[in-house]
C-alpha cells in the first residue's frame, strides 16, 4: 500500500500538505508530554493537540476510552463520525497507540502521518504558532472493536502453546531483564515490581522498524524483520504484541496490520506493567 494512496492507513508529509485545507480533515498530535508548551510555540498548521492519557483512556479507571467517551472528545475539536482524522505521534508510537485506542472505540476513518513531525520538519513544511478552535459537533457513539486486543488470562493460558507467538517489542535491556522501563527514563526505571519477560517470548525492538526520521521501513523490509522472528503472516498463527504500557506494541501492530496486511495480530494492552505485578504469573529472564 502506498503512502499517498486513498486508502492507506499510513500517510505521507506529501498527502497531508495536499489534504490541509479540506474541511473534512482533522490533524490530531498526540503527545506524551501533559503541557502543550511545545505544541503552543509551532505545530502542523490547523493541528489540534491532545495528551495520550487523557485522550485515550477512560476518565477514572484504567481502562481506554468508551466509544461514547471518545465520541465525545472527537467531536469537541469538530470531528464527526465521518471525518478523516490524521495522527501524529510525539514520540511516534503515541501516534500509534492513539490510533488504536480510536480503532477499538469505532471511529471509522484513521490515519497515521508516517515520519510524524520529524520527517514533516525534515522536508521544511510549514508550521505555525496559533492554537485553534474548533466548533463543537455531534458525534453518536460508535460501534466498539476490540478484536485486536488480548488480556492476560488469555495469553497466560496459551503460554508455550504452539500456533501462537508473543511478541516483546521492548528495549534489549528490559527484555533481558535488567530494566522494567525504557532506558530514555534515565535513572528511574519503574513500571512493575518484577524484572523479566513473559516465558516464551522472542524479541523484537520496536525502533527497528522505523528510520531515524520516525517513517517506517519499506514493506519489504519490514516482511523480512518479522519472519526473522516467526511473525509470518500465517493465518494459522495468531501474534501477540506488548511492551511495558502496549505504546510500543502498537506501532509494531500497525506495521503488521496496516502496512503488511496481516490479520492475526493483537496486543496484550496490561503489557509488562501488569504481567510483572500480578502475583502468581509466571516470568522469564
Amino acid at each position: 500500500m502506498s503512502p499517498n494512496s486513498s486508502e492507506s492507513k499510513l500517510v505521507s508529509c506529501e498527502w497531508l500538505a495536499d489534504h490541509l485545507e479540506d474541511p473534512n480533515v482533522r490533524v490530531i498530535e498526540v503527545s506524551s508530554s501533559a503541557s502543550d508548551e511545545k505544541y503552543r510555540k509551532s505545530h502542523i498548521p490547523g493541528s489540534a493537540w491532545w495528551n495520550w492519557k487523557e485522550a485515550c483512556w477512560h476518565a477514572t479507571d484504567r481502562e481506554f476510552a468508551t466509544p461514547s467517551e471518545m465520541a465525545g472528545r472527537l467531536g469537541a475539536i469538530g470531528v464527526g463520525p465521518d471525518a478523516t482524522v490524521v495522527l501524529i505521534g510525539d514520540p511516534v508510537q503515541y501516534g500509534t497507540y492513539a490510533f488504536w485506542s480510536m480503532t477499538m472505540a469505532g471511529h471509522r476513518d484513521i490515519r497515521l502521518l508516517d515520519g510524524t513531525r520529524t520527517r514533516w520538519n525534515a522536508e521544511g513544511r510549514p508550521l505555525e504558532s496559533e492554537v485553534q478552535t474548533f466548533a463543537p459537533v455531534d458525534y453518536p457513539p460508535p460501534v466498539a472493536d476490540q478484536s485486536s486486543r488480548m488480556g492476560r488470562d488469555d495469553v497466560r493460558a496459551k503460554l508455550g502453546q504452539a500456533g501462537r507467538l508473543l511478541l516483546d517489542t521492548r528495549s534489549p535491556e528490559e527484555y533481558r531483564g535488567d530494566r522494567v522501563s525504557p532506558d530514555f527514563l534515565g535513572a528511574i526505571d519503574h513500571g512493575a515490581e518484577r524484572h523479566g519477560r513473559i516465558p516464551g517470548a522472542v524479541h523484537l525492538f520496536y525502533k527497528d522498524l522505523v528510520n531515524e526520521d520516525d517513517t517506517f521501513l519499506p514493506s519489504e523490509r519490514l516482511r523480512e524483520i518479522f519472519a526473522g522472528v516467526g511473525a509470518t503472516g500465517n493465518m494459522s498463527d495468531e501474534i501477540v504484541a506488548y511492551c511495558r504500557l502496549s505504546h510500543r506494541a502498537t506501532l509494531t501492530w500497525f506495521a503488521m496490520e496496516h502496512i503488511l496486511g496481516m490479520s492475526n495480530v493483537r496486543i496484550y494492552d496490561g503489557s509488562w506493567t501488569e504481567w510483572g505485578s500480578i502475583v502468581g504469573f509466571p516470568i522469564e529472564k
